[in-house]
């Protein structure tokens, strides 16, 4: 089984516009649709609520991990945890990181989202890869559309 997710996008945006909509917890959540409850801080969880079409009755948890300034931010999350009584405590995490450079036409994003071979093989790891899959690709076209507008 794979055991990872990747995706680069080239973005015609600077590397401080892009490492605010990565790190800002407002713009994190305008461009990748859900409403968090603070900022973020490495070594804390962050909290809120999925506001992406369709999964709006998911919460947001995630541990933030890494905040490395215009290079990498990163954070762990429960990639199978669906509905409002999971215990976050006890759900398998993946971890995301999130990688910039400067390019001449502005910064190339690397998305990396691994660990799923490490998820239970009792439940749905392989429809936890897929959904993120398609997820990812969803997620690089919003953040291109955030730091790319006006």
């Amino acid at each position: 089984m794979e055991d990872s997710i990747e995706k680069t996008i080239e973005l015609k945006a600077t590397v401080a516009r892009v490492w605010r909509a990565l790190t800002d917890h407002h713009e994190f959540g305008e461009w990748f649709r859900v409403r968090i409850d603070q900022p973020f801080e490495a070594g804390q969880v962050s909290t809120g609520q999925i506001t992406y079409p369709g999964y709006e009755h998911l919460k947001w948890e995630a541990r933030i991990e890494t905040i490395e300034p215009e290079k990498l931010f990163s954070f762990t999350w429960c990639p199978l945890a669906e509905g409002d009584d999971v215990d976050y405590s006890k759900e398998p995490r993946t971890l995301v990181e999130f990688r910039i450079e400067p390019i001449p036409d502005g910064t190339r994003l690397h998305i990396k989202e691994s660990g799923f071979s490490a998820l239970p093989e009792d439940r749905p790891r392989l429809d936890a890869l897929r959904r993120n899959e398609e997820g990812w690709e969803g997620q690089c076209k919003h953040i291109a559309a955030h730091v790319e507008e006006g």
